[in-house]
């Protein structure tokens, strides 16, 4: 399974999960989250696929200077069709292609960043692996107050837990 292969499979688990959440669990403010909500974990994940389709052809990523549009913290609809949307401009690129990413360590507004050279297939699997953080992070949250919501157990669970739990 290639990079591209992959962001399919957590794009279409993502997706699937965005249609079935409603409007009111989806976007109200968890205590378990210190009072963020899926939805806010929904769009902080989305705005990391963003940032990667909308700027990885221009061969500088710079993963801090996100999107932010709050609207994907309230419409799981809309947050499921960006996905989409997004998927469909990385399916398109070359995974080998190199790019610069931005790194950035510190809060302090005047510290230097550094530059680092990655490729597009390295950042899709960036993109996922802090997917699957953030899914089982959401995953806990929908346990707490939805705890008749059906979740698959291995959302949220990294391909190689899963293949350790499968031996």
């Amino acid at each position: 399974m290639n990079c591209k292969q992959g962001t399919e499979i957590i794009i279409e688990q993502m997706t699937d999960l965005l249609q079935r959440l409603g409007e009111e669990t989806y976007s109200r403010p968890l205590a378990l989250f210190n009072g963020s909500s899926i939805g806010q974990h929904f769009r902080h994940i989305i705005d990391f696929y963003g940032c990667l389709a909308n700027n990885a052809e221009a061969g500088r990523l710079d993963y801090a200077h996100r999107q932010r549009d709050t609207r994907v913290e309230t419409e799981p609809t809309y947050a499921a069709a960006l996905l989409r949307q997004f998927h469909e401009k990385l399916k398109g690129m070359d995974e080998a292609i190199n790019v610069e990413v931005v790194a950035d360590f510190s809060s302090d507004l005047n510290e230097s960043r550094p530059v680092v050279t990655s490729c597009i297939g390295r950042e899709m699997m960036y993109a996922y692996d802090h997917a699957v953080h953030h899914l089982a992070i959401i995953k806990m949250g929908l346990k707490s107050t939805s705890p008749d919501f059906q979740i698959d157990k291995n959302i949220g669970v990294a391909p190689s837990t899963v293949k350790h739990w499968n031996r």
